[in-house]
């Protein structure tokens, strides 16, 4: 009988390829007899080669190896921004048929030496159904957004129906009535961005409805998340599939999972695609404990220049010292620096601090950090729960409407500044959030902090699904 051989295939952006990354070092570090294959596109692995140790990193597991595919795009393109749909056609057009021949007929088929046992990739994939079914093989989904904002997702269909979707009339503070779960707390403007499309044949709407339909053919689906977050919408996934593992939040489970090894790096381990600054620690350790606001938009988000202005603006004028994340090519339109006004770089020069990219999730855990200025990406959301900095919530697409939506209306951790970008508004959040509701964010968010711990610790919501998931995985019963 063979050694179950997982095969792990995230979308390729930093988000999941960090995210996944993390779950394959877990199953390493869990079971040996369990092999581990990860395929990355080309482009997001020789960006993990030039910023990172992971090649070195996970050499220590001999049951794990990194294979490769091209995504079908260009070398030179950004891959974020609008060229997301282009990626994830890439990968469809590209990526698909490559994978379906390494698994059916190739490297890793029924006839290789290590076939594959059990798929499992980004719950945009929707083609792995197909090639899972051919080579008899388990599929697990893992969707690497926040369950409520994939709930809202499979919904879609259901808001069509009813008439919720297209909207009509231009109120977008309407609440929405048919994502059970959530009656009372979504409105319009909190459902995924694509909703907002006045025409049901927009390209996203039809993938989403696409993907709902597969999603519930899995044996399985993973998130990165924890009961005493998501508990509340966890059940209504329960209904659609039969196996549901809440594994998260990730990065603290593999710190745990590290720890208890007795294999804890001297330094923090990294899967990032951008070069890490860190620089940015050393001006963080002259700071005041919680005195700096930690300002960045993550990996795909981009802004435009007048937006980049007004958030300046608004930062300068709170008075509050600050850290920020400008990605190259993250602003649309600034040509050079020296497109900045005076008072900003003066200011800046003064009380903040400008990096290209930074180890998150070390600023985050630092001392002087005491709010976070985010897009509200899944990731960046949990790392920010985990540290208990509280959030101003500035979403550009898909599940971070969601997303910021729960972080300031029932999570209280934080303010939603979606379909905002004035100087005098980030200024005023900056305040409440650094001033005037500090002290209240701040014992909410130790309320949270405490409960995500609790969830990867021995016992733990998360523990004990991991387990379920591992043990599930190494003796095929999925």
């Amino acid at each position: 009988m063979a050694l179950p051989h997982v095969l792990i295939f995230p979308l390729p952006i930093q988000g999941p390829v960090n995210c996944m990354l993390k779950l394959a070092e877990l199953f390493c570090l869990h079971h040996q007899e369990i092999h581990v294959t990860f395929l990355n596109s080309e482009h997001i692995q020789q960006r993990l080669l030039n910023c990172t140790d992971v090649q070195i990193r996970f050499k220590k597991y001999p049951n794990f190896k990194f294979m490769t595919i091209p995504d079908g795009l260009a070398e030179d393109n950004p891959r974020t921004g609008d060229q997301v749909r282009n990626l994830v056609k890439g990968v469809e057009d590209v990526s698909s048929p490559l994978l379906r021949e390494m698994v059916t007929s190739g490297l890793l088929s029924p006839n290789s030496e290590k076939p594959v046992t059990c798929l499992l990739v980004d719950g945009i994939v929707t083609f792995a159904v197909d090639i899972a079914k051919e080579v008899g093989i388990p599929l697990l989904y893992f969707d690497t957004i926040s369950p409520c904002a994939l709930w809202t997702c499979l919904c879609v269909p259901k808001l069509i129906e009813a008439g919720e979707i297209p909207f009509k009339g231009n109120d977008l503070d309407a609440l929405v009535n048919n994502v059970p779960g959530m009656e009372g707390v979504i409105r319009r403007r909190d459902l995924p961005s694509f909703c907002r499309a006045p025409d049901l044949n927009n390209p996203t709407i039809q993938r989403i409805v696409k993907e709902g339909k597969h999603i519930v053919q899995a044996q399985g689906l993973i998130f990165n998340t924890f009961e005493g977050l998501e508990g509340p919408i966890l059940p209504q996934f329960r209904t659609l599939c039969p196996n549901i593992y809440s594994i998260g939040p990730l990065h603290i489970h593999l710190k745990k999972s590290l720890s208890s090894k007795c294999s804890v790096p001297k330094t923090s381990t990294s899967n990032s695609i951008w070069k890490e600054d860190m620089s940015c620690m050393d001006w963080l350790d002259e700071q005041p404990n919680k005195s700096v606001l930690f300002v960045s938009i993550g990996s795909v988000a981009t802004m435009s220049k007048a937006q980049l202005l007004e958030i300046w603006y608004g930062l300068v004028n709170s008075k509050t010292r600050f850290l920020w994340v400008q990605r190259p090519g993250s602003v649309i339109g600034l040509e050079e620096n020296n497109d900045i006004p005076m008072e900003l770089s003066k200011y800046t020069k003064e009380r903040g601090c400008i990096v290209s990219w930074a180890p998150q999730e070390e600023v985050l855990a630092h001392p002087s950090i005491g709010g976070f200025l985010t897009h509200c990406g899944w990731n960046s959301t949990l790392e920010s729960i985990v540290e208990g900095v509280p959030m101003i919530c500035w979403p550009y697409f898909v599940d971070q409407q969601v997303n910021s939506r729960y972080v300031g209306e029932v999570w209280k951790l934080g303010l939603d500044m979606k379909d905002v970008c004035d100087r005098a508004i980030v200024e005023k959040m900056v305040r409440e959030i650094m001033e005037v509701r500090k002290i209240e964010f701040l014992e909410r968010g130790r309320e949270m902090r405490k409960l995500a711990i609790e969830s990867v610790n021995e016992g733990g919501s998360s523990y004990k699904d991991l387990d379920s998931l591992v043990e599930d995985i190494r003796l095929m019963r999925i």
